[in-house]
């Protein structure tokens, strides 16, 4: 029997699996050593924050109003899906219970990990990949310069920083569009709507959300800079770079945040007063 009918062909499922395996192996490489550069140049004074804040501000330029634009529309369906509920069980004064456990710990940082990895994500897998085709990432290397450090680590220092702040606006703006869909359209009571919001959520949920907008933005960053370097095949190989990155990106950042979730009612139970 040949190898080629057992799958260890040039085509077969063996070889997609190490192929698979072969490319994280080269991700989880590139991003513990950007991550190494990155901390060692943040303490020595030689990080180069101006390229961090040229790309943080290209983020938050790209994902700005998307957060706003999704974030209005997932208070208005809380408010709307609880309130009818709280109605049916004379409970409308218990409707801002629902920011303080599901916006802050799942809602905001999923849709955190949709605009980084939607906006962001694509944006350096884009540009990586385009510098990439060009040969521009093996002219640096042959100057002397690593791409890793001069490429890679600002973007993942940047996304790492943007994150949180766009969980905190989503946070913001699900919770007062909830809130005037509460107070203005189901009768609730605006005070008894902020005791209940104050009773469920607290700073623990605050640092969960924020924690969770890290590592996405962290995640999403990696995948897009590996995928954005190892393009090839011209316009095409860029474009599918973007989709790799996007796709990956937004999957790995679910399946993270089912892991964290499973952690922190392990250890950070619901606090219910």
């Amino acid at each position: 029997m040949s190898t080629a009918s057992i799958g260890v062909g040039r085509s077969g499922p063996v070889t997609y699996v190490l192929g698979s395996v072969r490319t994280f192996g080269r991700l989880i490489r590139m991003t513990t050593r950007s991550s190494a550069i990155a901390v060692a140049e943040i303490a020595t004074g030689r990080f180069p924050l101006r390229e961090s804040l040229v790309q943080g501000w290209f983020f938050v330029s790209v994902s700005l109003w998307p957060a706003i634009l999704i974030s209005i529309p997932m208070g208005v369906v809380i408010a709307v899906q609880i309130g009818s509920v709280a109605s049916n069980v004379g409970a409308n004064s218990m409707a801002g219970a629902v920011g303080g456990m599901g916006v802050m710990q799942q809602i905001a940082p999923l849709a955190t990990a949709l605009l980084v990895g939607g906006a962001g994500g694509s944006a350096i897998a884009s540009d990586l990949g385009a510098r990439t085709i060009r040969d521009e990432i093996d002219a640096l290397r042959t100057m002397g310069i690593d791409p890793h450090q001069r490429l890679v680590a600002p973007r993942l220092v940047a996304m790492s920083v943007v994150a949180p702040a766009l969980s905190v606006l989503v946070i913001l703006m699900s919770i007062l569009s909830s809130f005037a869909v509460a107070a203005l359209g189901q009768g609730v009571a605006p005070g008894s709507y902020w005791l209940s919001f104050g009773s469920f959520a607290s700073i623990t949920d605050l640092m969960i959300c924020l924690g969770k907008a890290v590592v996405f933005g962290f995640v999403v960053a990696a995948i897009a800079c590996h995928r954005g370097l190892e393009a090839k095949g011209g316009p095409k190989g860029v474009a599918d770079s973007v989709n790799a990155a996007v796709v990956l990106g937004i999957l790995a950042c679910v399946v993270i945040n089912l892991a964290l979730t499973q952690l922190t009612m392990m250890f950070v139970p619901i606090r219910f007063l």
